[in-house]
């Protein structure tokens, strides 16, 4: 008779806990329809109206059958697909590495592995065209202006993803698995490929359709590196709504790239359950083991590949910063930094902390309270939570700053006047990557603890605060940090809806890369490396206060 009454005990403590988690998300999820889903609902109202209003599907229809918009829709999956390609191949050794293999200075290499990530598209963009210009110093490789320059932007900008996805769950493998295989007589490569991978493959799976993803809806990066020779639907729907102003060939667009991204998300979200794992909140250096004998050899070729890959470019970019003309020179700073007109780098990188600063603590209050409201659900509940939280991750920035722009006047006070609509932009993008990092490290927190203080009287808010918060307050402290870079470099929505004569710094850098001369050049490298240091700095604050294998970057 224990089991029916224990049942019975747990069956209200179950129904209690179902309407708090509810109540704690209808904010962030209020936010969401709002701010998110409400502008994409209006471009896709827009893509199926004409002029007039009236509804006419078959024009939509017709727009979309047009061969133009097809080769740009095969160019984007294309790209896209190599891009994930050549990124997991360059990834996975680094997520061996940083889960298997205890070296010195795991923290650097963890920042030099994510600091591209968190990059400005628009930062990344003139890197590489800086090293594949003719004249720049990977020229001679013949790569400026083809198809191979966006690619390896694309590896540069998105290796973080599989390497911290991939490797937080490879460090949490039991390797006695594969140690029992080598004994039976496998070769490393066969234990390797039999036994770790069908455990990784859940979590590879995941961070390809993640990369893909990002790939897909790349902005920053085709419009610097592509130009008028290469373009995506994001770049297209860029194109078509602030030069050419055909708003309804811009929203037909994003309905076709809607559906790109919808098949992108739908894998990423279907692999999650088989990637969850029972996480600790201590780092997992039972896993990590220090290098012997020929894994030296597999050691140094990942260093190596680490610092042609990643340290390399931004290396590069510092040291064409300070060439002009031939010679060493800090004029593109002073420039920079100047009173000219509209090139005030002081005006524009005040401007990027402030707004970044307040996208960041908007994106943490939702991200945790939407963390805290997804911890507490099961089923498929949780898994239709968990992919509501990645849309706004999927549809393209652009997209939804197009979105912003044609809704928000409906509003009291018409948010498109207001200082907040470039905040509220950003925190959208980077509410999903708190989650993403809160997220694992709430559900680590054991339910007994919870419990034992429910029993002596505590109420949720009094559970939450004296339980759960001491244990993932360093996830969220590092989340805080995710949010301010992610909003400080954010370029696709604040192109939109910056002000002409209030540009974010990311915004003055894609300016100043479109117009010809030597110091606009000069200017552009020198904001860059600006941006490169801020987040490198955060990063590294970041790295050194998270916790170790918990959370998801």
């Amino acid at each position: 008779m224990a089991q029916p009454s224990s049942r019975l005990a747990e069956a209200p403590e179950q129904h209690r806990r179902i309407p708090a988690a509810v109540l704690v998300g209808v904010i962030p999820a209020l936010f969401l329809v709002v701010f998110f889903a409400w502008p994409v609902v209006a471009i896709m109202h827009r893509g199926f109206v004409d002029t007039t209003g009236a509804f006419d599907p078959g024009g939509t229809l017709a727009i979309l059958m047009q061969p133009s918009v097809w080769s740009i829709a095969a160019f984007t999956v294309g790209q896209a697909a190599a891009s994930t390609v050549l990124t997991l191949a360059v990834g996975l050794p680094i997520a061996w590495m940083l889960a298997r293999v205890d070296i010195p200075g795991r923290t650097l290499l963890r920042v030099l592995v994510t600091v591209p990530f968190v990059l400005p598209t628009v930062v990344v963009g003139i890197t590489f065209r800086a090293l594949f210009a003719q004249d720049g110093p990977l020229g001679f490789l013949g790569l400026d202006g083809t198809v191979w320059a966006i690619l390896i932007a694309h590896v540069f900008f998105n290796v973080a993803v599989v390497a911290r996805t991939v490797g937080s769950v490879w460090a949490h493998l039991d390797p006695r698995a594969e140690l029992a295989a080598r004994t039976l007589g496998a070769s490393p490569l066969r234990a390797w490929w039999t036994v770790t991978v069908p455990a990784l493959r859940p979590a590879i799976t995941s961070a390809a359709a993640v990369v893909f993803l990002f790939c897909a809806t790349s902005f920053g990066v085709v419009l610097v590196l592509g130009g008028s020779r290469y373009r995506t639907l994001e770049t297209e729907i860029y194109l078509q709504t602030v030069q050419v102003f055909d708003l309804r060939t811009a929203a037909a667009l994003s309905l076709l790239q809607m559906a790109t991204i919808a098949v992108a998300i739908a894998v990423a979200t279907l692999s999650e359950p088989g990637r969850k794992q029972s996480m600790s909140l201590r780092p997992m250096t039972a896993t990590s083991r220090k290098p012997q004998g020929t894994q030296w050899c597999g050691v140094a070729a990942v260093l190596a590949l680490i610092g042609v890959v990643l340290v390399l470019p931004p290396v590069l970019l510092i040291i064409r910063s300070l060439r002009r003309r031939g010679e060493w020179s800090l004029e593109g700073y002073r420039l920079l930094f100047s009173a000219r007109a509209g090139t005030n780098g002081f005006e524009a990188a005040a401007l990027s902390i402030r707004t970044a600063t307040d996208a960041a603590i908007l994106a943490l209050t939702m991200g945790v309270l939407a963390a805290i409201a997804v911890s507490r659900l099961q089923g498929r509940y949780a898994w239709i939570a968990d992919g509501a939280i990645l849309l706004p991750l999927g549809i393209s920035a652009v997209t939804v700053g197009f979105g912003i722009l044609i809704t928000l006047g409906h509003l009291p006070g018409d948010l498109r006047r207001s200082a907040l609509i470039v905040p509220i932009a950003q925190a959208l993008i980077a509410t999903p990557l708190v989650v993403r990092v809160v997220l694992p490290a709430l559900r680590s927190v054991g339910e007994h603890l919870r419990d034992s203080a429910a029993i002596l009287g505590a109420s949720p808010a009094r559970v939450w605060w004296s339980v759960d918060f001491p244990l993932v307050a360093r996830s969220i402290a590092a989340a805080a940090g995710f949010a301010f870079v992610i909003a400080l470099g954010e370029f696709g929505a604040t192109s939109f809806l910056a002000r002409a004569s209030e540009p974010t710094l990311p915004v003055l850098i894609g300016r100043l890369i479109a117009r010809p001369g030597v110091d606009n050049v000069s200017m552009a490298l020198s904001g860059a490396v600006v941006l490169l240091a801020l987040t490198a700095a955060v990063i590294a604050i970041v790295e050194v206060a998270r916790i170790r294998d918990i959370g998801e970057f």
